[in-house]
């Protein structure tokens, strides 16, 4: 059975760093490009950031412009997790974190963690 289990969110102020995990098992997690999406209060899904396999030498990531220069999404396949370090956090970035994997056309998604970015 895929899980995805998120961790590390909380309350920060403006211009702040959490760093989220999201704990995998169940599937091949090294296999598998990984994403991270958000959801705002009363707003829609937003994908935030996605890491390719690491079946190369190094790994691609993307980011949506929202979050370029200040997010930085990681994998650690010896453990099975995903991570995303959050820099210079805004009051914007306020939302439920998700990360989502698709295997075969099927999408999993973790509960989520929640970002505050409050003074």
């Amino acid at each position: 059975e895929v899980q995805l289990v998120e961790s590390g969110g909380g309350l920060v102020q403006p211009g702040g760093s959490l760093r989220l995990s999201c704990a995998a098992s169940g599937f091949t997690f090294s296999r598998y490009a990984m994403n991270w999406v958000r959801q705002a209060p009363g707003k829609g899904l937003e994908w935030v950031s996605l890491i390719s396999t690491s079946t190369e030498s190094t790994e691609s990531t993307r980011y949506a412009d929202s979050v370029k220069g200040r997010f930085t999404i990681s994998r650690d396949n010896a453990m099975n997790t995903l991570y995303l370090q959050m820099n210079s956090l805004k009051i914007e970035d306020t939302a439920v974190y998700y990360c989502r994997v698709n295997i075969w056309g099927s999408f999993y998604w973790g509960r989520g963690t929640q970002v505050t970015v409050s003074s």
